[in-house]
């Protein structure tokens, strides 16, 4: 029979197990996306509001993101910033990967690398949009004016905490 130091013991090292393997869960649970994506209210200009750091924005300002759909059926994006006083513009190509809801795209800027765009959190006048990446290292607060109001920010960041990515990460952009 096992002491109760041992039960104790194996206890804790149970709980602690438990709550990693949540930890895990958590992070790797499936990322929701908005039920439905109309394309054509989606396009058109986005400002970036706030965004987790990544190396292809660092040093940018007035990050701004321009998307129209080309004859093929995929999406133009055409992303600019200001970077050390110059335009700088980076140009790709967009295609939906879940037709059932317009939510979940790929994006490419340089073949033969993609990244997954998926629209989790969407205005209902398309007035606003959180983007993510499934893996959670990606996630953009974006917004068709250069400011957005505090109470629709702080909704964004609930939501996305909800999904949980780490908000502690996003920074916000500077639309000055």
């Amino acid at each position: 029979m096992r002491n109760k130091r041992e039960i104790i013991a194996g206890t804790a090292a149970f709980g602690l197990t438990s709550i990693a393997a949540l930890a895990l869960y958590s992070k790797n649970k499936p990322l929701s996306t908005v039920q439905y994506v109309e394309l054509d209210k989606y396009l058109g200009k986005w400002y970036e509001i706030a965004a987790f750091p990544q190396s292809f924005e660092r040093g940018c300002s007035h990050t701004v993101a321009e998307y129209a759909k080309n004859k093929d059926g995929s999406i133009q994006v055409t992303n600019t910033c200001v970077k050390d006083g110059k335009i700088k513009v980076a140009k790709g190509k967009a295609t939906v990967t879940d037709t059932k809801t317009n939510a979940k795209l790929a994006v490419q800027f340089q073949w033969p690398f993609t990244g997954k765009y998926w629209i989790i959190g969407l205005a209902h006048d398309y007035s606003y949009a959180l983007v993510g990446h499934p893996n959670r290292k990606y996630l953009w607060i974006l917004g068709r004016k250069s400011h957005m109001d505090s109470q629709t920010y702080n909704h964004l960041i609930t939501l996305a905490a909800n999904k949980d990515f780490d908000v502690r990460n996003l920074v916000k952009t500077d639309q000055s």
